[in-house]
């Protein structure tokens, strides 16, 4: 698939590292050739410099026969004018619009159609992460939460800890300790390995644990690996942007929030649109300031400003003063894993949880949900099944049938309104959402292909 990527910024990186390993023709434009140099010296892709809303760059492109246009430049203007220009002159097939101002995302049914703003996706990073955090506080103790067929089915990851009832013991067990409870562990790490789980497979402390279930049965599910945690109720919020402001507004009819801004203006605009949040101007790394507003009664501190240094020092500070959990926004990716695990409780790194919205809508075969787990080390991926047991390499199989690629595993099977977790004797029918894991980010295609219909299908 030929592919052009406007912007190379940290999702525009991020995207093009991902996409040209897996036999795509890679194009990125920006404006600054210093990061376009870094990233062509690094990854086997081509690169323009230029404004890539401008006719002339985007030929240069090669926008005349692309498959995809993806603007993720980080300004909303340019990438709407960019997918106007690519239909408008080149017909490209598919635009993807990077849009983070909520003035045009409340239009967006309006604005974004091919007979006003021609763009086919929208990708809201500052929503992602949003929803990303939001679904980590309403799940006290996991690492990563991930929703999949509208949240019918989740995939939760989690350290096992020391008193959890399955450390130290083969998988084997997990269904004698919860007979009414379907479930099925998709992979483990430990100290940066993957593990592919069977039977015999024994959790050891401090494995990072990811297991898929029904919406319902996780809370009963990550009991057996951990000390069940207490509901979240205080929430204290490091940074008034867009993300921070989303955030807040989001929970705090459910949870009492206070929500910190260095910026006078900004903190007044924050009373005026947030219903119960307590807004405070001031530094969340001031030690005093924490103190005061009793940071050692806090269930969550979550660090959302856009200072990656600033966030790990807050954050730092807000544990060492009695948080009981601390979550911290790192845009720089080389940081993510060097500070999860101390004293920082999890690091959400922006990129990788919007890169799975955009990399769904680029994967062959009916792929229509991609999560990044453990910073990118592994992918989850939601595939439909479509055709008949002749032109389907899936449907009318048993799982233990089918030609898994090396290192993936089939978690679970939603069927309508249905949840099957995957056993060998399960048959997969048409039109089922397969959840499927994968270790090894190299057989994406054969995974791909692996649910495209044969030539037999009509």
């Amino acid at each position: 698939m030929k592919i052009i990527i406007l912007g190379a910024g940290q999702v525009g990186s991020t995207l093009a590292e991902n996409l040209a390993s897996e036999d795509n023709d890679i194009t990125v434009v920006d404006s600054k050739e210093s990061k376009l140099r870094d990233l062509s010296d690094r990854l086997d892709i081509q690169t323009v410099t230029g404004m890539g809303s401008m006719p002339s760059i985007l030929e240069k492109a090669g926008a005349d026969d692309a498959d995809m246009l993806i603007a993720v430049t980080s300004s909303d203007e340019v990438n709407m004018i960019a997918c106007q220009v690519s239909y408008s002159l080149y017909r490209t097939p598919t635009r993807i619009a990077r849009i983070r101002s909520n003035d045009y995302l409340q239009n967006s049914e309006k604005l974004f159609k091919n007979d006003a703003i021609p763009v086919d996706v929208l990708i809201s990073p500052e929503q992602v992460v949003c929803d990303y955090i939001r679904r980590l506080i309403e799940t006290p103790g996991a690492l990563q939460v991930l929703d999949f067929v509208e949240g019918k089915i989740q995939l939760v990851g989690v350290k096992a800890i020391k008193g959890g009832l399955l450390v130290g013991q083969e998988l084997r067990y997990l269904r004698q300790h919860m007979p009414s409870v379907d479930t099925r562990v998709a992979a483990i790490f430990r100290k940066d390995r993957s593990i592919i789980p069977v039977a015999s497979t024994i959790i050891e402390e401090d494995d990072e644990v990811f297991f898929i279930a029904a919406r319902n049965d996780i809370r009963a599910v990550m009991s057996e690996l951990r000390r069940q945690e207490k509901a979240y109720s205080r929430i204290m919020i490091a940074g008034g942007g867009n993300i921070g402001y989303r955030l807040a507004k989001s929970i705090e009819k459910r949870y009492a929030v206070k929500i910190f801004d260095r910026g006078q203006e900004r903190c007044q605009w924050l009373s005026e649109h947030l219903d119960y949040a307590l807004v405070l101007q001031g530094d969340a790394s001031n030690q005093e300031l924490l103190l005061e507003e009793n940071i050692e009664d806090t269930d969550v501190f979550i660090a959302l400003t856009n200072d990656d240094e600033a966030n790990i020092m807050a954050s730092m500070l807000a544990k060492r003063l009695g948080a009981r959990k601390v979550m911290t926004l790192i845009n720089n990716s080389a940081y993510v894993d060097l500070v999860q695990g101390g004293d920082i409780d999890v690091a959400i790194s922006p990129s990788q949880a919007t890169i799975g919205g955009l990399l769904s809508h680029v994967r062959r075969g009916d792929i229509v949900n991609v999560h990044k787990l453990r910073r990118g080390a592994a992918e989850a991926i939601e595939a439909i099944a479509h055709g008949d047991a002749q032109s389907s390499k899936v449907v009318g199989r048993m799982i233990e049938d089918i030609d898994l690629p090396e290192g993936c595993t089939i978690g679970a099977i939603a069927r309508g309104e249905q949840v099957f977790i995957a056993h060998d004797d399960l048959v997969i029918e048409p039109d089922d959402h397969v959840m499927l894991f994968l270790t090894d980010k190299r057989r994406t295609p054969d995974v791909e292909r692996l649910f495209q219909v044969g030539l037999t299908f009509f």
